[in-house]
């Protein structure tokens, strides 16, 4: 009997491992949008702006497409300098260090700044890249059950040796909740730790300035350094660390998802900076999507629905079960609405959903149809 080759016995575990998906109703799979959008999270519109796509048009037309190598070699533009000292500004920070992604920041910026002999505690529903971040830290991990202050403290209290570090997400992006970051830096404080706080859903949506929830609560100088993204209200891509100027230059030194990736493109940097230049204009358009989605949440909790301690444009419905999640998320698509099953293991297991986003551009009739007819869908 031939022995079979590797490369045939890979492709038979894949495919058995692809089926056990499929039956369990966990197989991820590609799908171009289509519909009306209720799963992005371009929650103000300016994805497809032709002012916005016009600025960075003009700038690319300029610099080019591409940076051509790493910062530290000959990718370094003066386009960089200009829009992280905006970007800095925006934040109410000294400085800024601009990443290709929001997972290449926090999977870099976490062993930047601890390694083995330090402590990270993370909420339980981090987003993967802090969790990522954390693993190639090497750092000791303090997992504390979600948004459990109390929990939390109890951990804090524990004698240890090096660094430590609290690591949350401001605007959870599965749950669509708020964490309690005031208390979160008086517990720091308290305890001798430093905070790290991922902005991604709240950057364009909170604080007078728009950079998030940290600014909004006055807690600019009690963090150690804030994530920011470009891919979800600013409407393009790539992200950036605000904090200490001494933080930024040792994340130039130490930082290996900066240090080894190719420079931010001229398009994102631009697009960047429009974006934010915009935001003050559009005070009004950012009040009236929070109150679109304060309609939809109670829309869906008065029609028996649970949303969990959803409270900003992320609204989970929880269903419980994969294959219910994606029955009711075919439901809605087959009536024009653009929704997206979430299932395990991007959520725990028994909490598969439909995770809602609510962008500016949605017409609130559509929200009140889309959750009426969910309603329908989900009644067993």
């Amino acid at each position: 009997m031939r022995p079979v080759k590797p490369i045939d016995a890979l492709r038979q575990d894949l495919e058995r491992d692809l089926q056990a998906r499929k039956t369990a109703g966990l197989l991820r799979t590609l799908q171009v949008p289509h519909g009306i959008d209720l799963c992005s999270s371009d929650y103000l519109g300016y994805a497809h702006d032709p002012e916005l796509s016009n600025e960075v048009a003009a700038v690319v037309a300029q610099e080019g497409l591409g940076s051509g190598s790493a910062r530290l070699l000959r990718g370094h533009l003066p386009l960089h300098d200009a829009v992280e000292a905006r970007l800095a500004t925006f934040c109410g920070r000294e400085a800024a260090l601009l990443f290709s992604s929001g997972f290449a920041a926090n999977s870099g910026v976490l062993p930047a700044l601890c390694g083995p002999d330090d402590t990270v505690f993370s909420d339980a529903l981090n987003h993967a890249s802090l969790i990522d971040g954390i693993r190639l830290s090497r750092a000791r991990r303090v997992v504390y059950p979600h948004a459990d202050l109390d929990a939390l403290e109890t951990a804090l209290k524990v004698p240890r040796t090096g660094r430590a570090l609290i690591a949350t997400e401001s605007v959870f992006s599965m749950d669509g909740d708020l964490t309690d970051l005031t208390s979160i830096c008086d517990l720091a404080e308290r305890y001798g730790a430093l905070c790290l706080v991922d902005e991604a859903h709240a950057t364009g949506l909170y604080g007078a300035r728009g950079s998030g929830r940290v600014e909004a609560l006055g807690l600019s100088q009690r963090v150690a350094c804030t994530l920011h993204t470009g891919g979800k209200a600013l409407g393009s891509g790539g992200a950036w660390i605000a904090g200490d100027r001494a933080l930024i230059a040792w994340l130039i030194n130490h930082c290996r998802s900066f240090v080894f990736s190719t420079a931010v493109v001229p398009a994102i940097a631009a697009s960047l900076d429009a974006a934010v230049r915009r935001l003050p204009r559009d005070a009004q358009l950012v009040t009236d999507l929070h109150e679109k989605a304060r309609l939809l949440r109670d829309r869906l909790r008065a029609n028996g629905l649970d949303l969990g301690q959803s409270q900003s444009c992320i609204v989970p419905v929880l269903l419980g079960e994969a294959k219910r999640a994606l029955a009711v998320a075919k439901s809605l698509q087959d009536q024009g609405f653009d929704v997206r099953a979430v299932r395990p293991p991007t959520v725990p297991e028994g909490t598969a959903r439909l995770r809602l986003t609510v962008r500016a551009p949605l017409a609130r009739a559509d929200l009140l149809r889309a959750a009426d007819a969910l309603t329908l869908a989900a009644r067993p």
